[in-house]
């Protein structure tokens, strides 16, 4: 228990817990954002077509069946077998965008840790600062104190 324990309150595990919740209401965003404003438009752009509803009907309707027969979801909860490719495209439509994004954050990021990089390199070590202080004092001891006139 006490390894479990462990294993469970590392940073890790913690830290992709954070990640999944995150991404969870993440994608609740995504999905709106493409179900209520991408593809709307887009099927303004393309003469009022709606993605989700495009499908192909495999096996015949039920006798019983009242609705339209043009409506995916109620074809789908008659229990009608369908392809569902607007669901698709609207399905890519959504991994796109978030492919985007986590594409965009992860090119920050790399540009971030580079800079960051760049200014440790820069930066004297310091071990050289100190190295160089003690070089400085051992100088001064030696002249005296008094600061070097390079004349």
């Amino acid at each position: 228990m006490s390894g479990f324990r462990e294993f469970v309150t590392r940073g890790n595990v913690v830290d992709l817990a954070v990640a999944v919740i995150i991404g969870a209401a993440f994608t609740a965003v995504v999905t709106s954002l493409t179900a209520d404003v991408l593809m709307p438009v887009i099927g303004w752009i393309f003469g009022g077509l709606d993605f989700s509803s495009y499908f192909v009907r495999l096996g015949p309707i039920p006798a019983g069946f009242a609705g339209d027969t043009n409506n995916y979801e109620a074809l789908k909860a008659a229990g009608v077998p369908m392809i569902g490719y607007g669901q698709l495209v609207t399905a890519l439509v959504n991994f796109l965008i978030v492919a985007f994004i986590v594409y965009l954050i992860v090119r920050g990021l790399k540009r971030a840790m580079e800079r960051r990089a760049q200014a440790d390199a820069a930066a004297p070590d310091p071990e050289e600062i100190l190295l160089l202080r003690e070089i400085r004092d051992a100088l001064r001891s030696r002249d005296g104190g008094a600061p070097s006139n390079p004349g």
